[in-house]
């Protein structure tokens, strides 16, 4: 026997009997393939579920890109903003009756530029705008003190400050302006109208000026004689505190004898 035949029948000997050999088989089959294709399905019909749901929503909630959003509630609208430790640093409430900020500080600012417009926190109210206008018929209610560099009314619109039961005061370190370029400036009070300079002085500069209603003093020392009812000239005295009267002019002054006017003034 020759080497060659002699690894051939070595090798056909040591092969295995066909008969001997044991199948495996490969995959998932039984219960086990029953579940897997049980929860594949039920992972599609969730998804089918809440793909649905998404778009109902959408739909009842108006989301969509070329409309605006639209959040509808019975009782009221609250939009709460936390830290990262969970704690509220700022709520917003739309309600039936109020719309309610709840922040350290309340902002508006203009589209365009983004400037503030109008802006409030613990230290004060600024307004940005330009203008601010007033429409009611009542105008503005104050109940302390105003500060602003200019007051003004609407074209052909009067301008009326007016404090009904306590007093008006306008002061400023520097002067207080007061001017009516089309119309009249008038100034009425119910008891008493000061005008004070401290240290300069009250200029009036008019083509008239008209004192009316001015008391008219006679003689102390005897009545009025009929030629001072007809008297039509007078002259214009000043009380030491400041009270001005009427005296029927005469030759010189005659001030001193219808001074009876100063004594109860």
């Amino acid at each position: 026997m020759t080497r060659e035949q002699y690894i051939l029948a070595t090798q056909q000997n040591n092969l295995p009997r066909a008969e001997n050999a044991q199948l495996y088989p490969v995959g998932i089959y039984g219960w086990r393939k029953r579940c897997l294709y049980f929860f594949v399905l039920l992972l599609l019909v969730t998804m089918i579920v809440n793909l649905a749901m998404t778009i109902w929503i959408l739909k009842v909630m108006n989301f969509t890109v070329d409309s605006p959003l639209v959040l509808q509630s019975d009782r009221n609208v609250t939009v709460n903003a936390r830290n990262h430790m969970g704690q509220l640093t700022g709520q917003l409430t739309v309600g039936a009756d109020a719309v309610e900020a709840q922040c350290k500080r309340f902002e508006v600012r203009a589209s365009e530029d983004g400037r503030v417009l109008f802006s409030a926190d613990e230290d004060g109210i600024t307004i940005g705008a330009e203008k601010l206008k007033v429409t009611g018929t009542e105008g503005a209610v104050f109940g302390h003190s105003v500060e602003t560099p200019h007051i003004r009314a609407e074209p052909s619109q009067d301008l009326r400050l007016e404090s009904p039961t306590r007093s008006l005061i306008m002061e400023a370190p520097r002067g207080v302006q007061v001017s009516a370029a089309a119309g009249d400036f008038k100034a009425a009070c119910r008891k008493e109208l000061h005008l004070q300079s401290t240290e300069g002085e009250i200029f009036l500069n008019a083509a008239t000026i008209r004192l009316g209603n001015l008391p008219t003093g006679s003689p102390s020392s005897s009545s009025p004689s009929p030629s001072h009812s007809r008297q039509t000239v007078h002259e214009l005295c000043v009380c030491p505190n400041g009270k001005l009267y009427l005296s029927p002019a005469g030759a010189g002054s005659t001030c001193q004898s219808s001074s009876n006017i100063c004594l109860w003034s």
